[in-house]
């Protein structure tokens, strides 16, 4: 009886996963299927699942509107740039609270963390005026940093929980034999962090590719990653869905393609630390 009820549990927790799944997926599937019809199929009613004309002409359309290779650039710069460098701060200021806490550590990643509840909205214009003067608008340099520092606190926080799982004697034996805190760092935390590094990488470029408010208000031509390319098929005229789909299709992509055979290793890292 234990065992049927088991497996019945088993049955229904596996089901409701695919139904969660499914529901995920689902917005994804339509946009592509959308994708490949016509202005007029797109806003048919009833909708046309599968039984549509389907064209590529949308695909055509979005090429030879923008520029795609330059937005792509962008985009893979940005994102790549700003983790590269958040990494380089966070690595060290996740070590310092992990191994050498103080009263205020807790209340330092508090304080982190809730800068990110606070709306970019609320100090939009504050560095927008700095950008200005610093002459930092539609900059990848400019874009870059601040993604980083957007991204910084979520960097830091995943770190610090992977470096708490480090057993300290590691790292006391490695002092011991005469290793210096640079060599401390780069030779022994790091390589028994991987999965966590990996993860926290590969979330950092995912957040990094998919914002889209303060690439849009600082970024115009220069500068501009995907994000730009999509809301440029916005028009006071109306929305073509269907353009807007095949576009959007085209800017998720990449890092689809890159989650999706990321996935065991970005699993791995997610999980790093919960079973001791």
């Amino acid at each position: 009886m234990a065992r049927k009820v088991s497996t019945s549990r088993r049955v229904a927790m596996s089901a409701v996963a695919w139904l969660v799944a499914l529901l995920i997926f689902f917005p994804i599937l339509w946009m592509f299927l959308t994708s490949f019809k016509t202005e007029a199929d797109a806003y048919a009613v009833p909708p046309k699942f599968l039984f549509f004309h389907w064209t590529t002409e949308n695909y055509v359309e979005v090429q030879s509107r923008v520029d795609y290779v330059l937005h792509a650039i962008n985009s893979i710069v940005l994102a790549v740039g700003a983790n590269i460098f958040g990494l380089i701060l966070a690595i060290p200021a996740a070590w310092s609270m992990a191994f050498s806490p103080t009263k205020r550590t807790k209340d330092l990643l508090m304080w982190m963390l809730s800068t990110k509840m606070m709306p970019g909205a609320g100090v939009f214009m504050a560095i927008y005026f700095i950008y200005l003067r610093a002459h930092l608008l539609d900059s990848r340099w400019g874009i870059g940093f601040l993604l980083m520092m957007v991204n910084l606190p979520i960097i830091v926080w995943m770190l610090y929980t992977y470096f708490k799982e480090i057993p300290v004697d590691i790292l006391e034996a490695a002092r011991m034999d005469g290793a210096s805190l640079r060599n401390e760092i780069i030779y022994v935390l790091t390589p028994m962090a991987v999965p966590g590094i990996a993860s926290t990488m590969l979330l950092s470029v995912i957040l990094s590719w998919n914002e889209a408010f303060w690439t849009l208000n600082l970024a115009n031509v220069n500068a501009a990653p995907l994000t730009n390319m999509i809301a440029s098929f916005s028009s006071p005229e109306g929305d073509f869905w269907a353009l807007l789909s095949a576009a959007s299709v085209l800017a998720i992509a990449p890092i689809l393609i890159i989650g999706w055979f990321s996935q065991k290793q970005l699993v791995r890292g997610l999980t790093f630390g919960a079973v001791k």
